[in-house]
Parts: C-alpha cells; sequence; structure tokens
C-alpha cells in the first residue's frame, strides 16, 4: 500500500512539474524586458497618428546597420529601434517577429533605396557574394515563399518612418520583404489607392538619423548621391552595401514602467510561483531516493510467491471404461 501511495505521488508530481515549469517559459525572455520609450530621441517627424504613441507590451526590435554616406566616406554604424503595433497588426507582427527570430534579416542588405520615400529591405536572398554589389539574381523578388494577407487598420498609415510590408500586384502576397518610409508617404495607404494600398505594422522610435543617412546614399538610379529626390526610381540600388548586420528582438515597450518596476503584489506571486517550483522539483528528488531503497528492500524481504502454496493435490488412478468390452464384442461380430 506504501509503494502504491508513493508512485501516485511520484505520477502526479511528474505530470505538474513539467507543466508548470512550461507555463513559465511559454513567452520568451525579450518579453519580460520593460524598455523605457523616453530613452529613445532620435525619432521620425512628428504628425497626427496613433502610431506617435508608445504602447504597454509591444514588440521592439533592434536592427544594427553599417553604410556608407556617400562617395568618399567611410563606414558608419548605427542602431535603429522599430515599435511593432502588435494590438492593430497581429499578423503581420507575428510574421515580422518570427522571421528576427529566425535570423532570416541578419547579414542581408537594403536592396532599394528611393531618396525621399522609402528604403527597402527584407529579402533574404539579398546578400553580398564575395564582393558587394554581386549577389543572388533573385535579390529583389525573394523570400520564403509564405505569404499573408493584407492587413490594414484604421490606426495605422504612412506616417514618416512607419514600416510597412513589400508586395506585388496581388494584394495578399506581403512574404518577408519590408520597407520604412523615409518620410511620409501618404500616397501608399488604402483610402489613396485604388489597389487597397500597403500595409504598415510598425515605427521607427530612435536612429532615424540612419535611415535618413541611407536614404541619402548613391544609387544606380542617381548615382552622384546628391539630395535629388527621384520617386519614379524603380531600381535604387545603393552603389555602396548599406547592411543589416543583425536584428533581434530586445523587448518590449514600457511607458508606464509597469514591466521595469511591477507592483509588489505581483512580485510576491511570481516569487512564489518559483519557490513553488523548486520545492515540489526537490520533493520529487526525494522521493524517488526514498522510494527506490524501499521497493528494493520490500522485494528481498517477502516470500517467493507459491501459486501452489493453498492448492488441494489430488491423485488421479487410471481405472477401466465400462465400455472396453463393448468394443471388443463388436470386434468379434466382425464390425
Amino acid at each position: 500500500m506504501v509503494i502504491r501511495s508513493l508512485l501516485m505521488v511520484g505520477l502526479f508530481l511528474t505530470v505538474m512539474v513539467p507543466s508548470t515549469i512550461s507555463a513559465q517559459e511559454a513567452e520568451p525572455l525579450w518579453r519580460s524586458n520593460g524598455l523605457d520609450p523616453t530613452l529613445w530621441e532620435d525619432r521620425p517627424d512628428t504628425e497626427e497618428s496613433p502610431m506617435m504613441k508608445s504602447y504597454t507590451g509591444n514588440a521592439i526590435i533592434e536592427l544594427q546597420v553599417t553604410y556608407s554616406e556617400g562617395h568618399g566616406s567611410g563606414q558608419s554604424d548605427g542602431i535603429i529601434i522599430i515599435e511593432l503595433f502588435e494590438q492593430w497588426a497581429p499578423i503581420t507582427t507575428d510574421n515580422m517577429i518570427s522571421h528576427v527570430e529566425s535570423g532570416l534579416y541578419d547579414g542581408i542588405f537594403f536592396h532599394r533605396v528611393i531618396n525621399d520615400f522609402v528604403t527597402q529591405s527584407g529579402d533574404p536572398t539579398c546578400k553580398t557574394i564575395f564582393v558587394y554589389p554581386a549577389t543572388s539574381p533573385s535579390c529583389g523578388s525573394g523570400g520564403t515563399g509564405e505569404t499573408i494577407p493584407l492587413e490594414l487598420n484604421e490606426n495605422l498609415s504612412h506616417v514618416d518612418g512607419a514600416l510597412g510590408m513589400a508586395r506585388s500586384q496581388d494584394p495578399d502576397s506581403a512574404d518577408a520583404q519590408w520597407y520604412i518610409a523615409e518620410t511620409e508617404a501618404h500616397n501608399l495607404d488604402p483610402e489613396n489607392r485604388e489597389d487597397e494600398g500597403y500595409a504598415t505594422f510598425g515605427i521607427v522610435r530612435d536612429g532615424m538619423t540612419h535611415i535618413r543617412a541611407i536614404a541619402e546614399t548613391p544609387t544606380s538610379d542617381e548615382p552622384t548621391g546628391t539630395d535629388l529626390d527621384n520617386p519614379f526610381a524603380s531600381g535604387g540600388r545603393p552603389v555602396y552595401e548599406a547592411k543589416i548586420i543583425s536584428m533581434e528582438m530586445i523587448g518590449v515597450a514600457d511607458p508606464d514602467g509597469v514591466i521595469r518596476n511591477p507592483p509588489e503584489d505581483t512580485v510576491q506571486s511570481n516569487s512564489f510561483a518559483e519557490s513553488a517550483v523548486k520545492v515540489v522539483s526537490i520533493s520529487l528528488v526525494l522521493l524517488l531516493v526514498v522510494a527506490v531503497p524501499v521497493i528494493l528492500l520490500r522485494g528481498r524481504s517477502e516470500e517467493p510467491l507459491n501459486m501452489y502454496k493453498d492448492a488441494v493435490i489430488l491423485d488421479a488412478e487410471l481405472v477401466d471404461s465400462p465400455q472396453d468390452g463393448f468394443w471388443d464384442k463388436m470386434a468379434d461380430d466382425g464390425l
């Protein structure tokens, strides 16, 4: 009975401990890192839009970039911070987050830059082969092969610094490529177009100076590197590589400080949960340490099971069958 009880408790703990731990590990670690938006100062131009405000819990991406500002200039490095509006574009932001976490964008370059319009990247095939600008022939048209539907929201538009999804003529063809508006580009908003427009889902919060510098780099359409606007450019390949060293999920927006400074009861609750997991884990180990010797000791002390211990054994005796004479008579009669 004792062994059965120990095994039942062990089974219970074995089931409960992993489920408790997995519940705590369901969210990635960066989700618990609250970031203070007041520290981001290199912002886009402000206009009347809900996108100008940071919202608690929105995912934050950090881009590390390197680029050349013009002929004869050296490489410049920078960090760009982007906030994703998960509450208004859940499908598109999930798509971006999964690509960032997989490392899809690490090492690619901005393959299309049009000054005073957009800087475009996100094509995983746009990587330098040996020496820039040598790259894959598919650069500019590549992706993952998995598309998402056009996701529009009245709170989202092409304000300065907006992050949007590139697509083909099919509105539902967005894949991995994205762009950043180097200025307001409301001509891409759905209400100003006949092709349903383009979806925005984030905005630059810091490092806008780097986006503007990349936008003005010499390109195949404007090789002089002057500050000429060329909205009719089709290629826009930078003469010098504008490279994304890495893209990483670093935390979530925390404008009110509730994540950085959680209420005392929340801290205590989390602490209690962690302590409970530790106690249960230790209990499981102790249970196994005690149960195994008990099982082995009981197995040695008990008598072997004897299936004949209480059996009644009867002797069998072969007797003549009353039918034996019948068969002899049948033989004598010739049958």
